[in-house]
């Protein structure tokens, strides 16, 4: 079942998040709690930062995608970034990144979203296949640079 994430799912939330830390090797940089999540994502005392689906199988989360959305570029339409996508190792196979994927999508065209952006590690071959299942594809206008703040 994919269904909106809700306060309550935060603990297993963040369990999956560590999962996807491991997986793309920051790990020993995860500063996530789940206060943080409920704050920044399910407090009824402010806007939420991201929207968050959850992929569920027999009471457990399995899976979980969150975005955020820049509200206008451009053309004064919003861009629907997909910050996560990720399914528990056990999990995988069985559609439920699918079904995740279908609902940003969905919520994109909701919101009259013009595109989706989101990364993805060059090695990992495997998502990229997968998003190119869903019309995904690389963008080559557009290089990723960043500042680091910490050094």
């Amino acid at each position: 079942m994919i269904r909106r994430a809700r306060a309550s799912d935060a603990p297993q939330l963040l369990s999956l998040m560590r999962g996807l830390a491991r997986f793309e090797g920051y790990d020993d940089r995860f500063a996530v709690t789940v206060d943080a999540l409920i704050e920044r994502g399910f407090s009824p005392h402010r806007a939420p930062e991201f929207t968050a689906w959850v992929a569920e199988l027999d009471g457990a989360l399995v899976g979980y995608a969150v975005i955020y959305v820049i509200p206008y570029t451009f053309d004064l339409r919003p861009t629907v970034v997909l910050k996560e996508l990720f399914i528990d190792e056990a999990a995988r196979g069985k559609n439920f990144g699918h079904g995740l994927m279908d609902a940003v999508i969905e919520h994109a065209r909701s919101l009259n979203a013009r595109m989706i952006r989101w990364q993805v590690l060059p090695d990992n071959e495997p998502a990229k296949s997968f998003y190119r299942q869903h019309g995904g594809a690389v963008d080559a206008d557009w290089e990723n640079w960043f500042i680091n703040l910490d050094q």
